[in-house]
């Protein structure tokens, strides 16, 4: 058990799966996987646009993931996760991390669609660590706060035409 954290190796690497398997369902289609990574009254909410998207429960996870795997630009994304700090106690935790997301379609060089990071509140469920809360943002606004001349505001990103999506909140 870490004194400092309260959370024990095992939850940590438990937590670092989940984040994995969450990039993995979504990277390969797979929604009943990408929604079990949700606690049924979840909510993730994608704030990197001029209005952020918000999806609750397991229902509204599932239709932006449908939302998603619909779109033909979407195959061949990659989503990446590092630096990965994770504080918590031994049944639930806050965890932030950097994210970019590649394109991986057609010959090299690949693109790099996004680049942010993600706020989460994670709970152990029946011995299980899944998200409550997820938070996506790009790399602008409070992240960059400390900065000299930084204002700590959100530069939002235009929609591309693809993801305009009906709102879900």
């Amino acid at each position: 058990m870490n004194e400092k954290t309260g959370l024990s190796a095992e939850d940590r690497l438990d937590i670092h799966e989940l984040l994995a398997r969450y990039a993995w369902t979504f990277d390969t289609g797979d929604v009943e996987g990408f929604v079990a990574c949700f606690t049924p009254d979840a909510t993730l909410c994608e704030d990197a646009f001029d209005e952020p998207d918000v999806w609750r429960g397991a229902e509204g996870i599932r239709a932006m993931a449908e939302f998603f795997f619909s779109r033909p630009s979407f195959p061949g994304r990659q989503h990446h996760v590092s630096h990965i700090l994770i504080d918590g106690s031994e049944n639930a935790a806050t965890v932030r991390s950097f994210c970019f997301v590649t394109d991986c379609k057609g010959e090299p060089p690949f693109h790099l669609r996004f680049a942010g990071h993600y706020l989460d509140r994670v709970v152990r469920v029946d011995g299980r660590w899944l998200f409550r809360e997820r938070l996506i943002r790009d790399w602008s606004g409070e992240a960059l706060a400390l900065f000299p001349g930084q204002s700590g505001v959100k530069t939002p990103r235009a929609r591309p035409p693809e993801l305009v999506r009906p709102r879900q909140d």
